[in-house]
């Protein structure tokens, strides 16, 4: 018998090897791609001559270039227009020795310094999958191509080399768009890093641009004598991206790749692709190999979140019943769930529903009516129904609703208590005025039953209760309007004389404070 070998999945092979097959096609294909993009003329447009793969022009034929890198030629031929997310941006240059394109905003006045983009741009806007990326990987280094600018307005002024003032050429009437009147605000642009934690406090970001990676390197080298002439001069320059997508840096199990000029070939960890099959194919075999790993996996992972919840739920139900087994003594009934469907007609009348499930009107053989309250989403381990059963299930007070029975069957949970006919005290305190309302005195008895019946939680029986969400909803109304607090599902209970009861969590409804937190 072998050892110490391990084991590998035939499904994992299978897969290693359709993918295998797939690369060579798309390989093979590639190629014949690439030498049909040789018989394409090449274009031009304006100052860009020798348009060619993976670009093209609108007006190209549909077998030439790459759709994704497509451009317009407008202004009667004499502009090169590359549409990128909101913006309309000028085609500088294109070079096809290092694979980079330089782009300028079509905003951009040389002659007005308060000319400025109208839409933000910043390398949060690329990622590995777009057409265009900011970063440039080589066989000796990776770097940097372009980066963003931030134009920012302060409430103060700013006495830092890193924000260059845009007085006097642009104020509160510029491009850029402010809440702020003329005269209280400075103007800036912010350079050497666009991230918010490295603003001043007074200051907020109007707008993010994207120049070359030069600027960066003047302000390092002598930051005193930048200007906002200068910057605004790198926006008329415009900024360089490179078309060489490199989401396969994340490929072949975090593999690095560059591009080998010499060849015109993108290596990875010894795999070794022509440009225009990494180009356009990459994706296409990242996306296949995805599918692959996802249809294998998905089964393994559908039976880890069975095994998971049932291991919870069957933990659930141990708490539970344990805790009936070892508090025998409790005056509520326990039902079966047949009897439960029974006492309410199959669930047919439906009085409302809270924030641990819904509550149904029933009746008992005895023809007296109950309320029904069934524990659909029930959380914390089962505790709200232990809470409740606990505390209720051993006291008695005519001021505090009473647990007539319950059913704990698996997941099959419920609560029965006595009906209250006039329903809840928030629809009498929160109505419009002249329908459903109480007189002063009502209230007033209505309010002196609740405190009976918290001080009966907090003093009157052989243990101290605190409810923790006493509110309006929770305090029901019997047929002559005597107030019962209801809703336990977050009392927590003590020995008498307790002064300090821990809390490891908020309890408790928002808008309201429960009174033993006083």
């Amino acid at each position: 018998m072998e050892t110490g070998r391990p084991s590998t999945s035939p499904f994992i092979g299978l897969g290693s090897f359709i993918v295998l097959v797939l690369m060579i096609f798309r390989i093979q294909t590639s190629h014949a791609k690439h030498h049909n993009h040789h018989l394409c003329p090449a274009s031009s447009c304006g100052n860009i001559h020798s348009i060619s793969y993976p670009f093209r022009l609108q007006t190209d034929p549909p077998n030439c270039g790459n759709e994704r890198y497509e451009l317009s030629c407008e202004n009667n031929n004499r502009s090169t227009v590359l549409y990128l997310y909101s913006g309309k941006y000028y085609v500088h240059a294109i070079n096809y020795d290092n694979y980079t394109i330089r782009l300028a905003d079509v905003n951009i006045d040389k002659a007005n310094c308060s000319s400025v983009p109208p839409y933000s741009l910043s390398n949060y806007n690329f990622s590995y999958i777009d057409p265009y990326l900011i970063r440039m990987h080589t066989d000796s280094e990776s770097y940097s191509l372009s980066e963003a600018i931030a134009f920012v307005k302060c409430e103060h002024l700013v006495k830092s080399p890193l924000y260059i003032t845009t007085d006097p050429w642009i104020n509160s009437s510029g491009a850029a768009s402010t809440t702020l009147s003329k005269g209280e605000y400075y103007s800036y642009v912010k350079v050497g890093g666009t991230n918010t934690s490295e603003l001043e406090d007074s200051c907020r970001i109007e707008l993010m641009v994207m120049i070359t990676s030069q600027l960066q390197r003047i302000w390092e080298n002598n930051s005193t004598n930048i200007s906002y002439k200068d910057i605004h001069n790198q926006l008329e320059y415009g900024f360089e991206l490179s078309w060489l997508p490199s989401f396969a840096d994340r490929a072949y199990y975090g593999g690095s790749c560059y591009v080998n000029r010499s060849n015109d070939m993108v290596h990875c960890d010894g795999w070794s692709f022509p440009i225009p099959f990494y180009v356009n194919d990459m994706l296409v075999l990242i996306v296949l190999w995805s599918g692959l790993k996802l249809v294998l996996g998905t089964p393994f992972v559908i039976a880890f979140l069975i095994c998971k919840w049932r291991r919870r739920h069957l933990s659930m139900y141990n708490v539970i019943e344990e805790f009936l087994q070892t508090n025998n003594d409790l005056m509520p009934v326990r039902y079966s769930y047949s009897k439960i469907r029974k006492m309410t007609k199959g669930f047919k009348d439906k009085l409302g529903e809270g924030g641990y499930g819904s509550v149904y009107k029933g009746k008992l053989r005895s023809g007296r009516f109950v309320a029904i309250k069934m524990l659909e989403n029930s959380k914390a381990n089962g505790q709200e129904f232990i809470n409740e059963v606990s505390t209720i299930g051993r006291i008695h007070h005519v001021n505090v609703v009473r647990l007539v029975g319950f059913c704990a069957k698996g997941s099959k949970r419920a609560l029965v208590y006595d009906f209250m006919p006039n329903g809840s005290l928030d629809k009498y305190l929160f109505c419009q005025e002249g329908t459903n309302s109480l007189d002063c005195k009502k209230m007033c008895e209505i309010s002196c039953g609740v405190a009976r019946g918290i001080e009966y939680l907090h003093q009157g029986c052989n243990m101290q209760i605190l409810h923790f969400d006493i509110k309006p909803h929770n305090i029901l109304l019997d047929e002559n309007f005597i107030p019962k607090v209801s809703d336990f599902g977050l009392a927590r209970s003590s020995p008498l004389g307790s002064s300090i009861v821990s809390l490891t969590a908020a309890r408790g409804t928002m808008g309201y404070i429960a009174p033993e937190l006083f």
